[in-house]
């Protein structure tokens, strides 16, 4: 309902800006066709990530996807202990383990892990996951995850995941829904900040990702067309990954070997096969970056993959695929976007001596905020609503950003694509468990115990969301 008033609200707004363009009729005949393509593609958009269902798990289907052995990839570089153990622990915590968990260490240069390693393996073992921890020369992520595969034979399913990533407890069980349909070749999940509260260009960067996810990415899935996976949680049919192991491990643009955009390559090797979805009730926590350098390197990295990942959609993919049009028309919709970005903010004041209405520069705000509403529907246990709807809020700062300095970044990398090196972690982790916490005061242990008529009360500090965990351990042993 939000949406729908917001979007009324943009409607009552373009028609006062078409009004206002009405009195100068040379200025609204010369772009009335960019108006339309673009309220088209936009119209379409919408409709199509309100198509998106979740898949509904039946005994049937839970029979079916019990008997896959799922095996989890975890490339490691120079990453922090304490993001990696909680993501390695949160594997534990699943409704529906791993059947085995692959750790590959690409030659850290900040320390070997070895508190960390000695206790995942005794873990592992203690829960019935099986696991290998292996430590190679650096290669790069692509390398690191080729290790696990390679030691991996038996798995019907490949989770691709990061160093920092740690999942919602239905992850894992939410991920492998999809694959009930013989059709689907891989499964996309969503991906949130964990530090999303360290400062507001986390916010700002966790507001505009989960956005994309549940507006873009959600409108493709809808036709079996996701364009790229999260590198955070994605799964996969293993012979997608290992039929095209040599490929993937020796991709080339302009003679130069590519080290990043691993997850779009996958993909496309999936699109090639059959459907891409998005599963939204798949959740993970990834690290955002906390400085703007570290954010301007991720970014750019990830046009410049986008930049050579298009030129191999156009080649490889098949026009009968939805994929295949759906990125033509992200292009059309890019490049029409800038021209009316140039038109009203340069030739129109430049040449014809004409501002654009005011009303006019309302309408991107109130579709972010319509769109933005998306980024509500993921309740978060460690968050107040509060602070989900503070971080909605600074829309028009997403906003901004991108209109400005992200697209002074996209055009940069899409001229600069050729640079094919990863660009970060290579002087250690950028972001640190302990450093996405507000406050390094906050205890760790019991701040009290209580003995009630019932059993005993136990009251412990969250040091990662601020929070108050109560234990109560009743007269019987169980705990709850």
């Amino acid at each position: 309902m939000g949406i729908v008033v917001l979007l009324a609200a943009a409607a009552w707004t373009t028609h006062h800006a078409v009004v206002a363009l009405d009195a100068t009729p040379e200025a609204a005949s010369r772009l009335r066709v960019v108006w339309i393509c673009l309220f088209l593609v936009f119209l379409m958009q919408t409709f199509m990530y309100h198509l998106e269902r979740v898949p509904r798990l039946t005994e049937r289907v839970s029979r079916q996807l019990a008997a896959l052995h799922v095996s989890i990839l975890v490339p490691v570089y120079n990453e922090d202990p304490g993001y990696l153990k909680l993501g390695l622990e949160s594997f534990l915590r699943q409704t529906r383990l791993p059947d085995s968990v692959h750790v590959v260490d690409d030659g850290s240069t900040n320390g070997d892990y070895a508190e960390v390693r000695a206790w995942w393996e005794r873990e592992a073992n203690r829960a019935g996951v099986a696991t290998t921890w292996q430590r190679v020369p650096n290669g790069g992520k692509r390398h690191a995850q080729a290790h696990g595969v390679r030691v991996s034979p038996e798995a019907d399913i490949y989770i691709t995941c990061d160093s920092d990533s740690c999942f919602a407890p239905k992850a894992v069980e939410q991920a492998l829904l999809p694959f009930a349909r013989p059709r689907v070749q891989s499964v996309a999940g969503i991906v949130i900040a964990t530090n999303n509260r360290v400062n507001w260009l986390v916010r700002v960067t966790d507001l505009w990702f989960v956005v994309c996810q549940l507006v873009d990415r959600s409108g493709q899935s809808a036709v079996g067309a996701v364009m790229v996976n999260s590198g955070p949680l994605a799964a996969y049919r293993a012979n997608v990954i290992r039929d095209n192991l040599g490929s993937y491990l020796n991709e080339t643009f302009m003679g130069r070997t590519v080290m990043f955009s691993d997850d779009s390559l996958l993909t496309l090797y999936a699109q090639q096969r059959g459907l891409t979805v998005q599963q939204p009730q798949a959740i993970c926590f990834t690290a955002m970056p906390e400085k703007w350098g570290h954010f301007a390197r991720m970014y750019l990295r990830w046009m410049r993959g986008s930049t050579i990942r298009s030129v191999w959609r156009m080649r490889y993919l098949s026009p009968s695929r939805p994929a295949y049009w759906l990125h033509a028309m992200r292009w059309l919709q890019m490049v029409l976007t800038q021209m009316v970005v140039v038109w009203l903010l340069a030739v129109e004041p430049l040449a014809y001596g004409k501002l654009p209405p005011e009303s006019m520069l309302i309408i991107p705000f109130l579709i972010g905020y319509a769109q933005g509403l998306r980024y509500l529907s993921i309740i978060r246990s460690d968050e107040r609503i509060r602070s989900r709807a503070l971080t909605w809020l600074t829309m028009p700062l997403a906003i901004v950003l991108a209109w400005t300095v992200l697209r002074f970044l996209r055009w940069y990398g899409i001229l600069t694509c050729a640079r094919t090196g990863w660009g970060t972690r290579q002087n250690g982790a950028e972001v640190t468990l302990q450093g996405s916490a507000p406050s390094s005061s906050r205890p760790t242990e019991p701040l009290e115990v209580e003995v009630a008529d019932r059993g005993s009360y136990v009251r412990m500090y969250d040091p990662l969301d601020e929070s108050t965990l109560e234990i109560k351990q009743y007269r019987s042993g169980a705990v709850s």
